[in-house]
């Protein structure tokens, strides 16, 4: 049921954003830098794009600015998770090493008070 929603969500998307770039297919002109700073300086590069393509655009560059904002707002939490893990890798290293060189504990209560009574 809900990969039949997911394809009716990016149907009806789809449709849409073919819908807004037949409707914005008109050329503009995207300048560089305003024109009186462009004399200035000698250079201003310009381009003429259909208008959709600057939406869309401007949509991707968008949600690539805030991956990249979480990306980077979330590094302290990665790097305590990575050095947890380290941690943790590290103590389960040594309680194997304790395990083997006391022997495996008895599973069984009974053996385990058995095993107290002999040693003391």
């Amino acid at each position: 049921m809900i990969r039949y929603l997911r394809y009716v969500f990016l149907f009806m998307l789809s449709v849409s954003l073919l819908t807004i770039a037949l409707a914005n297919r008109a050329p503009v002109t995207l300048n560089l830098m305003p024109e009186d700073m462009a004399l200035v300086l000698g250079f201003g590069g310009q381009i003429e794009l259909p208008l959709f393509l600057v939406i869309f655009g401007g949509i991707v560059a968008g949600v690539l600015i805030g991956f990249f904002w979480e990306w980077f707002r979330e590094y302290k939490h990665r790097s305590a998770v990575t050095q947890k893990s380290r941690e943790l890798d590290k103590l389960e290293r040594e309680l194997a090493v304790l395990r083997d060189s006391k022997g495996s504990p008895p599973k069984d209560d009974v053996l385990a008070i058995l095993d107290r009574r002999k040693t003391a």
